[in-house]
């Protein structure tokens, strides 16, 4: 989830490590649920897999249908979003994700996810509904500080939101560096901070944006009903609050909760996933060659014989934010 310094070429994160934890790959079927540029879905295509990759971002898709072509029939692309995965796949060998924006989405400017080049506040990876300029200019202080509190985890919260409200009612905010030179002003910079002030703010807009966290918990549960036995899950994650998800996820799931002696009529729901190994991070020759990789993580699990369980998304302990489609009245 961080920002890119510069605009280069897309380079899948952690590719060895997560073709590693799917293999053997030749005649599996693999679900790429952030199909992006399509890095892993090559990968996975050149060792023999099958693949469906799936995206909500319209140009993504588009992108990639001149691979899907040359694949002859072991590559589908379709066009939605990951969280409904197990729609479009059943039984399959392996499920991957790779959370958070693509470097394609933040290097156009006119998709308006980074202030780096100066854009419209959009933000949408689906390209419809509503747009972050629409919740900067119409969501009360109160609610803009929940999410740059929560979701970006920014110190500032109160004090940008705050801010925002009063200049949006005099003059919306329309354009990223507007933003951004306007949270720079209130909280100014620190010299001993590489971040630019306004980082934080912008992820969290991003996310809230396009509910990445509850499209993260909706897809783990996805890929929980289509794995086969002896499946394999691996999900790159590049930031804290997305890693925590996956992490509570493969906690709840490989173990066995319910029943007792003291309570036997209480139903007995036994470990959907083996007990995962503990995340990996990208080697220090991928951070070194691609700064994107330096804060990603890597978590593997394996899917075992037993049901799936309740998609039951209070086991993420998500607090309340406010409600994209009814912000409260300034």
């Amino acid at each position: 989830m961080t920002e890119h310094v510069a605009i280069a070429p897309h380079i899948p994160v952690m590719l060895p490590e997560v073709l590693e934890a799917l293999r053997p790959l030749d005649g599996r079927t693999i679900v790429d649920g952030t199909f992006g540029a399509g890095g892993y879905t090559r990968a996975l295509l050149a060792e023999g897999a099958r693949v469906i990759a799936i995206d909500r971002d319209p140009d993504a898709i588009a992108a990639g249908r001149t691979l899907e072509l040359e694949a002859g029939g072991s590559l589908r692309l379709v066009h939605a979003p990951f969280s409904k995965l197990d729609d479009y796949a059943e039984g399959a060998d392996g499920v991957v994700l790779d959370i958070g924006v693509s470097s394609m989405q933040i290097d156009q400017a006119e998709r308006g996810f980074s202030f780096r080049a100066d854009g419209p506040l959009d933000m949408r990876m689906g390209q419809s509904g509503t747009t972050a300029a629409d919740v900067i200019n119409r969501f009360k202080a109160s609610d803009l500080t929940r999410i740059f509190g929560f979701l970006g985890e920014e110190r500032q919260a109160g004090r940008i939101g705050r801010m925002i409200e009063k200049r949006a009612a005099e003059r919306p905010f329309e354009r990223t560096r507007d933003l951004a030179e306007a949270i720079e002003a209130l909280v100014g910079r620190n010299p001993k901070i590489k971040i630019h002030p306004a980082t934080r703010a912008f992820q969290a807009l991003r996310i809230f944006v396009n509910d990445e966290l509850g499209q993260l918990a909706a897809a783990l549960f996805a890929a929980e009903r289509t794995l086969k036995p002896g499946g394999r899950l691996a999900v790159v994650t590049f930031h804290s609050l997305e890693d925590r998800i996956v992490k509570r996820f493969l906690a709840d799931r490989s173990g066995t909760t319910g029943g007792s002696r003291h309570m036997p009529e209480v139903t007995v729901q036994r470990a959907t996933f083996e007990k995962p190994a503990k995340a990996r991070p990208a080697s220090e020759a991928e951070a070194e060659r691609n700064p994107r990789s330096r804060s990603a993580k890597l978590r593997v699990a394996t899917r075992t014989d037993e049901p799936p369980r309740t998609a039951d998304a209070s086991i993420f302990g998500f607090p309340k934010l406010p409600d994209i489609q009814q912000p409260g009245e300034r």
